[in-house]
C-alpha cells in the first residue's frame, strides 16, 4: 500500500495507462505490456515492504516495476498465451466462485492451457478485448481513487479485484462493462484496424 501523499500521483499513472490500454491497447501493446507489468511489479514489491518504511517501500516499488516492466516486454511473443492463459484462469475462478467454491490447481492448469491455446488461435481479439478490459479497470480504479470514491476508500490504489466490489458499489462493474465494450469497439473500428 502506498503512502497517502504519492496516492494521487500513483491514480493519476493508473488513469493514464487505463485510458492508453483501453482505446489503443492492440496498436500499443507492447506498452500496454510494460505498463502492467510495471503495475504488477510494483504490487508485488510493496506489498512485501511495512509501510512504516516509506523510502525502502518506493524503492522497492520502482525496482519491482521495472523489473515487472522488463519481464512482460521481454515476453511479448508469449504474451498473447499469457493473456489468454490468465483469462482461462480467471474464467475457472469465475466459474468456481459462482457455485460458492474455489478451482483445484489441475482445473486451473487446464483452463489455463485450454486459454493459452485459444489465445493463439485469436491472437488480434484476445489482445483487444484483455487491453480493453484491463484497460477500463485501471481507468476505473484511477478515477476512484482520484475523487476519493468511498467504493475505494478500504481498499488502495492497487485495488487489483474488479470482480469484487465494496458491497452496494456494483455500479463499479456496470461503469467498467460499459467502458470495456466502447474500448474494444474504438480498437476494432479505429485504432487497431488491421492495415
Amino acid at each position: 500500500m502506498l503512502p497517502a501523499s504519492l496516492q494521487t500521483p500513483a491514480a493519476l499513472v493508473l488513469l493514464a495507462g487505463g485510458v492508453i490500454a483501453c482505446f489503443a491497447g492492440y496498436r500499443v501493446f507492447r506498452v500496454v505490456l510494460g505498463i502492467y507489468g510495471f503495475i504488477l511489479g510494483a504490487l508485488f514489491a510493496s506489498g512485501a515492504m511495512g509501510t512504516e518504511h516509506t523510502t525502502w517501500m518506493i524503492v522497492a516499488a520502482l525496482a519491482g516495476g521495472v523489473a515487472g516492466a522488463l519481464i512482460l516486454i521481454a515476453a511479448y511473443f508469449v504474451g498473447v498465451a499469457l493473456l489468454g492463459a490468465g483469462i482461462g484462469a480467471l474464467t475457472a475462478s469465475l466459474i468456481w466462485a459462482s457455485f460458492g467454491g474455489e478451482p483445484g490447481a489441475i482445473t486451473v492448469i487446464v483452463f489455463a492451457i485450454v486459454g493459452a491455446l485459444g489465445a493463439l488461435a485469436l491472437q488480434r481479439y484476445v489482445i483487444v478485448g484483455a487491453t480493453a478490459f484491463g484497460g477500463a479497470w485501471t481507468m476505473v480504479v484511477g478515477v476512484m481513487a482520484l475523487t476519493g470514491d468511498k467504493a475505494a476508500a478500504p481498499r488502495n490504489v492497487w485495488l487489483p479485484y474488479p470482480m469484487h466490489p465494496t458491497p452496494g458499489q456494483y455500479w463499479v462493474l456496470l461503469i467498467w462493462l460499459a467502458l470495456a465494450l466502447a474500448g474494444v469497439l474504438v480498437q476494432l473500428m479505429v485504432t487497431g484496424k488491421q492495415k
